[in-house]
């Protein structure tokens, strides 16, 4: 039990999370910015905050993620509003927007299939407000959690509720086509461990081989892209070469992988043919 009037410096050194975690819960039940847990370190803290700190600390030891019980994560430089409707954004996904943003051209049009919280779209969106981008998702809690995004971010995009292509007109085609749809296969053991156990199942697994979603998007995406026009898609860390297949066998030229900071093969993609 975290008692009040105690010192906020000897509170923050005293909890049981590490420092980065007790810095973050500790900011948000008090209001104060890291700099000032600093600078008012030996101000006591009040009845109210020490009953908000001691429900945050006690649902972060029940395993909750840091980003559920403060509502936010950082991503690719901005701010998200995350909620259980939501996967919660992941530096690794940030190699998708790298890879985006070097091939969309000048007024690219680009599309991102399952948007979750919007971090594709609203972060491509954000760094080029040429660009046109719409942003698909199946789940219209996530829409309303990436429309907030996108309005809190100052990113312009179209979302469409759509189960993958079907809200699409036909005939509507883009430069690029970007996603990070469920790819984990049924029964992994990840999904019972860590933070997966809390975030939606239907954005973490495609309930199947972990390959279906993936399946669909390389099979729909020719109808949509530009002759020249890139898929970009995230997949497991086992994955790459059997998404390099699904797309060789689709007739994509250029077909490759990149690497994520960790060394894993993230993202794989190719180019419509003509």
């Amino acid at each position: 039990m975290i008692e009040a009037g105690a010192p906020i410096g000897a509170v923050q050194a005293a909890l049981p999370l590490d420092a980065l975690e007790n810095r973050i819960l500790l900011c948000h039940a008090t209001g104060l910015s890291r700099v000032q847990l600093i600078t008012r370190a030996e101000q006591p803290l009040s009845a109210d905050q020490a009953a908000r700190l001691d429900e945050l600390v006690r649902r972060r030891l029940a395993g909750e993620p840091i980003a559920y019980i403060v509502g936010k994560r950082e991503f690719f430089g901005l701010d998200f509003a995350v909620s259980e409707a939501v996967l919660i954004p992941r530096p690794d996904t940030e190699l998708i927007v790298e890879l985006a943003l070097e091939r969309l051209p000048a007024q690219g049009r680009l599309l991102d299939m399952g948007t979750g919280s919007g971090a594709i779209a609203v972060a491509v969106a954000h760094s080029r407000p040429d660009a046109s981008v719409t942003a698909l998702d199946v789940s219209e809690a996530a829409l309303a959690v990436a429309r907030r995004n996108a309005a809190g971010n100052g990113a312009h995009v179209r979302f469409l509720q759509s189960d993958w292509f079907s809200a699409l007109a036909p005939g509507e085609t883009f430069q690029l086509i970007a996603s990070n749809p469920p790819y984990i296969a049924a029964g992994d053991e990840h999904l019972s461990q860590g933070d997966l156990r809390f975030e939606p199942s239907g954005a973490l697994t495609d309930h199947a081989d972990g390959l279906s979603a993936l399946r669909s998007i390389v099979d729909g995406s020719p109808a949509h892209l530009l002759p020249g026009g890139w898929l970009l898609m995230e997949h497991g860390y086992d994955q790459a070469a059997a998404v390099r297949a699904l797309l060789d066998a689709a007739g994509y030229t250029e077909v490759q992988s990149w690497r994520d900071l960790a060394g894993i093969e993230r993202v794989s993609g190719g180019r419509a043919g003509g």
